[in-house]
């Protein structure tokens, strides 16, 4: 679902004035300026005065906020669930039973310019895929696009994100590199993380030497990229089994631990598996 002009929606609550844009100068007055009636896109509280005016109609919907996620948007009855995710103009949401998916989109309409976008196949780089067994979410075509961002696509590639016998640690004495290639490169595989838990680790150990890296840093950053090449189908199936089994796994190590912290903890959770496209 999409918002047309969301922007526009917002109700000021200040004062704010804006130059006559060319072409609509008006001639007797040319040295004026406007008075804003209501938000404008350029203006900093456009977002914002959307987003308030958006709150308060669905509050006043019976929608209330998620506790973690303030663009999330609930409506439960007993057995009845929808639930909306904002982003800026575009709008997710899912529900049962239909009826309630009916009114919600109805509520909408009859407030705001809707147009209905059909099912949902790709948002903010994640590919959703409809299956028989579940939802599989991606980044495969971002994951190509960091690769060839960072000119690896012709690199031989990886089977594993890290190795086993080479350690990451602090290292003074080795080459530096470009402070803003290396964040510019951990940015990019943290935003990748949220459907590959398999880079999870290693990009955490890369990350931590963000303020001085070293060729050492670098190389093993550049063998996680090589490893999402290889795997770049990667993603998360959310199976629709309710019957599945929670399995944890847990683990601590000092051994492998070289920079002088504490031991290294780490707990896993795993409904489902790491998945291929």
């Amino acid at each position: 679902m999409d918002v047309k002009s969301a922007f526009l929606n917002g109700y000021l609550n200040e004062e704010l004035y804006a130059v006559q844009p060319k072409g609509f100068t008006d001639s007797e007055f040319p040295q004026h300026v406007y008075k804003l009636n209501k938000a404008l896109y350029g203006i900093k509280q456009a977002p914002r005065v959307w987003y308030e005016r958006l709150t308060i109609y669905l509050g006043c919907k019976g929608y209330f906020k998620g506790g973690a996620d303030k663009t999330l948007f609930i409506n439960r009855t007993d057995n009845d669930l929808i639930v909306a995710q904002i982003y800026f103009d575009d709008i997710i949401f899912r529900g049962f039973p239909k009826e309630l998916i009916d009114n919600f989109i109805d509520i909408m309409k009859s407030e705001f310019e809707m147009s209905m976008v059909g099912e949902l196949f790709c948002f903010l780089s994640l590919q959703i895929k409809q299956r028989s067994e579940g939802i599989f979410m991606s980044q495969e075509k971002y994951a190509k696009h960091t690769v060839k961002k960072f000119g690896l696509e012709q690199s031989r590639h990886k089977r594993t994100p890290a190795t086993t016998h080479v350690k990451i640690t602090k290292n003074t004495n080795g080459t530096t590199v470009d402070h803003k290639f290396y964040r510019s490169m951990i940015g990019s595989l943290l935003y990748l993380m949220g459907n590959r838990p398999d880079i999870a680790y290693a990009v955490g150990i890369c990350a931590r030497f963000q303020s001085d890296p070293r060729s050492s840093h670098l190389a093993g950053v550049k063998r996680i990229i090589k490893y999402v090449h290889e795997t770049s189908d990667f993603g998360i199936l959310y199976s629709y089994d309710t019957d599945s089994i929670l399995v944890g796994y847990c683990n601590a190590n000092w051994a492998l631990l070289m920079t002088g912290k504490a031991p290294l903890e780490d707990v896993s959770f795993l409904k489902t598996i790491l998945s291929h496209g």
